[in-house]
């Protein structure tokens, strides 16, 4: 055979594949052994033009002491996918966007609790955007990406997983829609699920029933399903995948788990059933651990320190999971379904343009609106997206919230991932450019933390928006579930869950909404096999503890203010022609930089399909009018029969050119200056000249102006004919 021919055939047979067929007729295909080879396991992913490739590595030892496991997703939009520059500078990919970061989130928290609990080895995986067909959505096909490469690796892994994204388009649900589908989507909620069990919810809403996010769960399950199979049948051809590797990355001693449970269950069971704040319960929970360490000998101190650590937390869990499940009694001593007390204030800081302090419990948010111009708007180039977007949330999660000295490196993933879930709650209440013309900015900074600092966020913003006099829909309040589940099938749904209950929990479920339904929601399950049954229980119980809370909101303030504050710049908006744009522009920007210096405003121009739309930003009144009146002015549009005081700009022989609006000029002929003849027109009139002239012609052809300055003097007496 042919050297060439050989090579051919060899190439064509590079690769194993796997087909699923989506139930909206499109085909994913998953391919392995083609690219990426050294890694320890690696897929590309093709639906359509759209290409995802994702690899995985793990380490084969856990570093020393280590004992979590130390799992990095990243995932990457190339920007030769869509055919782009990336900006900026060099013209190379740099930092991750938002919305890669919020990406990699997705597929973290399906991934994460996949993993053996003692499975403690650095696992890298990375996703990367590839090819791009703009109407695929890449972010529903990242997760399966990345658990199909796990699955084809030898990594210890209890899935496949995957996700779906589901939108609701005039009352049908449909999977994974385009992104001009998701445009006039109500619903847009993103499920991670195993053959088996939901793993991971988070979406936005247009207000809708909890029995339509139910609905919506359930279809994307029925979905992952496909993707599920798919990889196992994968995986069967793969001879790496079917022989797990071994290891040991946990020491162990079964005597002392034992003794430290006999010795402090109890005692554990205690302190969880005071009822006591975080500080002192950990504080307890501390003093005893280190109460069991000083049975021990000294060497035995030295010896088993990090496992009897290890243990006591074990117990530590246990006791206060009983705890909670026996006596229905909360850490705080709350009931399930309580709320912890609320206190509200607005207008704390008057230099802002609203604010407000949102306090439950021992968790604190403080935040501020600021209102801005469209130049304030973000603008957005990356490899998929382009525009600008004019509502921002920002959330900081300082380290003393929790009483922490760590050191500040930059927005942590958690902060874009909390304040994305806070401005998907509100984003649809905020009103449209006719009710507001501002660029808003919610900045919501955390001064304490004990559980759900982002629902604490969205309650705060909505304050502040109301504050701010910001006309919003309706006011939105949010709140966090937790679930504890009984080996037997008992089951306790916790309302405004602590941080402990969210850690020693099998489900943390955030749901921000109106008194007309949920706007967002966010949920992560780590318990297997969860019952729809208990997923609407703990729907249900949130709408309760959300009404709650807003009826709470409400003591402080129930509706916008009538008026901005005084010291928010005022903002008009002119709709003018297109083809004025550039009049008011200038040449170089030299007119509405002179407008803007004069009266010491802010302007903006854009454009929509029909106008052009001049939005002029000041604090002022004088200001405002002032430059209203020359924008105005310069779009005018010269009407016959209108009287005009103009400006002499040029003299000919034969007349004078007078500027009678900005940047339209007409001719006043040399005959229509005056009753009388007029020999020399420099005798009269001189270029800077102000003269009140009428406009009494436009050309049909030329749009020439034809300008009088005698129609508007008297007719001198005729002298009577002898």
């Amino acid at each position: 055979m042919p050297f060439f021919l050989f090579t051919l055939i060899e190439n064509m047979l590079i690769g194993t594949t796997q087909s699923i067929a989506t139930s909206n007729g499109d085909e994913i295909t998953i391919e392995t052994g083609k690219l990426a080879k050294q890694a320890d396991g690696s897929v590309v992913i093709k639906q359509g033009g759209t290409m995802l490739l994702a690899s995985v590595v793990s380490s084969r030892d856990a570093r020393e002491g280590v004992d979590f496991l130390p799992l990095t997703v990243d995932y990457r939009e190339k920007y030769a996918s869509t055919g782009k520059f990336p900006g900026g500078f060099f013209k190379r990919e740099a930092r991750p966007s938002d919305g890669e970061v919020l990406t990699m989130r997705l597929c973290d928290r399906a991934l994460r609790p996949l993993f053996p609990k003692d499975y403690h080895a650095e696992v890298q995986v990375m996703i990367s955007l590839i090819s791009s067909d703009k109407s695929i959505q890449p972010d529903a096909l990242a997760c399966l990406a990345a658990s199909a490469a796990i699955s084809v690796s030898d990594i210890p892994f209890a899935g496949p997983v995957s996700e779906a994204r589901v939108g609701r388009l005039n009352g049908e649900f449909i999977i994974n829609p385009t992104f001009e589908q998701m445009e006039e989507c109500d619903v847009d909620v993103m499920v991670a699920a195993t053959l088996d069990n939901i793993m991971m919810v988070e979406g936005e809403m247009d207000e809708v029933s909890e029995a339509v996010m139910l609905e919506a769960i359930k279809i994307a399950h029925e979905e992952i399903k496909k993707h599920c199979q798919a990889q196992l049948d994968l995986a069967s051809k793969i001879e790496k995948s079917k022989v797990k590797r071994e290891y040991s990355h946990e020491d162990s001693d079964e005597d002392l788990a034992k003794a430290v449970d006999a010795y402090c269950f109890d005692k554990c069971f205690t302190i969880a059933s005071s009822g006591s704040a975080k500080q002192d319960r950990s504080e307890a929970f501390r003093a005893l651990r280190d109460e069991y360490l000083a049975t021990l000998s000294d060497e035995d101190q030295d010896e088993k320190k990090d496992l009897v650590g290890k243990y006591f937390h074990d117990v530590e869990k246990a006791a206060m999971r009983k705890m909670i499940l026996t006596t229905g009694q909360r850490l705080d001593g709350r009931k399930t379904d309580e709320v912890r007390p609320i206190w509200c204030e607005v207008d704390y800081l008057p230099g802002t343009h609203g604010s407000a302090v949102f306090t439950r419990g021992e968790t604190q948010s403080l935040t501020t609106i600021t209102l801005g111009t469209k130049l304030d708007e973000q603008t957005i180039d990356g490899a998929l997206r382009e525009g600008s977007e004019k509502f921002l949330l920002h959330y900081n999660f300082p380290p003393f919230s929790t009483g922490e000295a760590r050191p500040i490196r930059g927005v942590s993933r958690r902060e874009v991932g909390h304040g994305n879930l806070a401005l998907r709650a509100l984003k649809g209440m905020i009103p449209g450019t006719e009710d507001n013309p501002y660029t808003i900015r919610i900045v919501s900074d955390i001064l304490e933390s004990n559980g759900s600092s982002s629902m604490a966020t969205v309650c705060a913003g909505t304050l502040g928006l109301m504050d701010a006099g910001v006309k919003i829909k309706r006011p939105v309040s949010g709140i966090a579930m937790g679930l504890i589940m009984g080996e037997d099938g008992n089951y306790q749904v916790l309302s405004d869950i602590l941080g402990d209950e969210d850690h020693l929990g099998d489900m943390d479920f955030k749901v921000t909404g109106t008194t007309e339904g949920i706007t967002a929601c966010q949920m992560d399950i780590k318990v297997d096999g969860l019952a729809y049954e208990v997923l609407e229980k703990a729907l249900n119980q949130a709408k309760e503890g959300r009404s709650h809370i807003l009826n709470e909101m409400m003591k402080t303030i129930s509706e916008p203010r009538e008026d901005y504050k005084p010291h928010v710049p005022r903002i008009e908006t002119i709709l003018i022609e297109k083809d004025q744009i550039g009049a008011v522009i200038g040449p170089g920007g030299k007119i509405i930089q002179e407008i803007q210096a004069t009266t010491g405003t802010t302007i903006s121009i854009t454009e929509d399909e029909n106008n052009g739309i001049v939005q002029i930003a000041c604090d002022n009144v004088e200001g405002m009018n002032q430059a209203m009146a020359m924008v105005k002015g310069i779009t005018a549009k010269p009407e016959v029969g209108e009287e005009y005081m103009g400006k002499v700009k040029n003299v000919v022989a034969f007349g004078a050119f007078v500027e009678i609006i900005p940047g339209k000029e007409g001719l006043l002929h040399i005959s229509e200056i005056d009753h009388k003849r007029i020999e020399n027109v420099e005798d009269v009139l001189k270029p800077g000249d102000q003269v009140k002239v009428k406009l009494i012609e436009i050309d049909q052809k030329t749009g020439k102006l034809r300008l009088s300055r005698k129609a508007l003097m008297p007719r001198p007496e005729q002298k009577p004919v002898e």
